[in-house]
């Protein structure tokens, strides 16, 4: 399952590494839109398998983030 952008932003801290076990509603980073801070978090258990940001990044909205498997 990719995890996407739901707003444009920016990557301020990638909370997880490839190959991390998450459980269900565990926070993966936080994007900051509009000047507020927002967690994103895993819809479902599972491991990070490849994290397609870094931190300081732009995304856009729809933009890949990490692939949960």
């Amino acid at each position: 399952q990719e995890i996407l952008a739901p707003m444009p932003g920016k990557i301020v801290k990638v909370l997880v590494g490839e190959n991390e076990q998450v459980g269900a509603g565990a926070s993966l980073l936080v994007i900051e839109a509009m000047k507020m801070q927002n967690e994103l978090r895993a819809p479902r258990a599972g491991r990070v398998e490849k994290i397609y940001i870094a931190e300081g990044t732009g995304v856009e909205t729809g933009g890949k983030l990490l692939r949960l498997v």
